[in-house]
């Protein structure tokens, strides 16, 4: 008889995000009438740019052009497009990226899980707490831990708290581990990272051997230029770090999925005999086995965000999302709470008020203010009491949502 990966039985509940929308849909269909506000899971709600509908209609007429049409594509992505992600998001900063390193994909997502494919079982893997979920989940899925103790940790990991003690930026730690996962601008708290913070962990990745998976899919949101976008503007970095990237959130493009994870050609890892190996090759290898490469339509599409154009109108997208998450921080600190994130950032870390558990706090926003947030303990133990509010709505919403909140707290 077939046999299933028992890991999978590790997992707590459903993925956050499922959970969430039970829980809406179980309320909508209570109260039918319910003006709903959603300003839970990160997805933008604004248009594709025009110059990126206008490359993507221009790429469709190609693909009925015999001369013109595109059949299966490079797995690792079109030149063209790869030559102008180096160019504009790692170039220009200082950042010695070349074309070759970059990888283009469906979903940064979906990068971050697929990355383990090539390390081996017996890494100490750390990751903050709270953190994106699929940083742990896929863990799970792969094997690398054991079962989830009563708060919902995971024998196996070590967890980094983050909190308002703290700036909500992991203290480096004392032990050594062999990979760590790092989102700046974070998710789920909002917190940014400086040069100097992230020259430490450089430094203690090197002299330990360490692996940095370096999410920075809300890079476009950071608007103080003293802050890095990269963690390649750190020296050092391209002998210890894996970044990812996302057109998401900053074009818009969660509904046609493109994004990019850049593997320097410097970048080692330990075989079992002891021997370096170069992880471009073990990734490149998986890429050309497992994935046959995002649609020409798309990458055309993302390759407009480059343009003149296309920059001025990404630009005033994220602009517009920095302006939603300014209203929410503003009113919710009006208001009374304690509010986190929100700069350089397009989500907001709210403190749940009158002890409040994060869950308590969801059911009383949806039921009290028809108001979708997501809890922070769905984001790891030391999420409890926390709350995440993003910013990714249209502004009538966002007022809207504020307006019935602040009459309420």
């Amino acid at each position: 008889m077939a046999t299933v990966n028992d890991n999978y039985l590790k997992l707590k509940a459903g993925y956050l995000f499922p959970e969430i929308a039970r829980r809406v849909n179980a309320f909508a269909q209570a109260n039918p009438d319910a003006p709903i506000i959603r300003l839970g899971i990160g997805d933008v709600t604004e248009p594709l740019p025009e110059a990126c509908r206008t490359a993507m209609i221009q790429a469709v007429e190609d693909m009925g052009d015999r001369g013109l049409f595109k059949g299966y594509g490079p797995e690792q992505g079109y030149e063209w497009l790869r030559e102008k992600i180096a160019k504009h998001d790692f170039q220009a900063r200082g950042c010695e990226i070349d074309a070759s390193e970059i990888f283009v994909s469906d979903g940064s997502k979906c990068d971050t899980g697929n990355i383990l494919e090539i390390f081996g079982k017996g890494n100490t893997i750390a990751v903050t707490d709270p953190v994106y979920p699929v940083y742990v989940d896929t863990n799970v899925m792969a094997g690398n831990t054991g079962d989830a103790n009563e708060k919902g940790e995971y024998a196996g990991l070590v967890y980094l708290p983050i909190s308002a003690e703290n700036n909500f930026t992991a203290e480096i730690p004392s032990q050594k581990v062999d990979l760590v996962y790092l989102c700046f601008p974070n998710n789920p708290t909002g917190a940014t990272a400086t040069k100097e913070y992230l020259k430490a962990w450089v430094d203690y990745a090197k002299a330990n051997g360490t692996i940095i998976f370096f999410d920075a899919a809300y890079e476009a949101f950071v608007t103080d230029e003293s802050l890095p976008r990269s963690i390649y503007e750190i020296e050092g970095a391209r002998d210890c770090a894996i970044e990812f990237r996302s057109f998401s959130k900053n074009a818009g493009f969660t509904g046609t999925r493109c994004a990019f994870t850049v593997v320097p050609k410097t970048l080692t890892a330990k075989a079992a005999d002891g021997s370096d190996v170069e992880l471009w090759k073990l990734w490149n290898r998986r890429q050309s086995t497992k994935f046959n490469g995002v649609s020409y339509i798309v990458q055309r599409g993302a390759e407009a965000v480059y343009s003149e154009a296309g920059q001025a109108q990404t630009k005033t997208l994220v602009n517009f999302y920095l302006e939603n998450a300014k209203i929410i921080r503003e009113q919710l600190t009006a208001a009374g709470l304690s509010v986190y994130g929100g700069v350089n950032a397009p989500y907001v870390w709210v403190k749940t008020p009158n002890g409040l558990s994060s869950w308590d706090f969801f059911d009383k926003l949806l039921d009290v203010c028809n108001v979708v947030g997501t809890p922070g303990s769905g984001f790891g133990a030391a999420g409890e009491g926390y709350f995440r509010i993003s910013a990714f709505n249209s502004r009538e919403n966002v007022i809207e949502a504020m307006k019935r909140i602040t009459a309420k707290f």
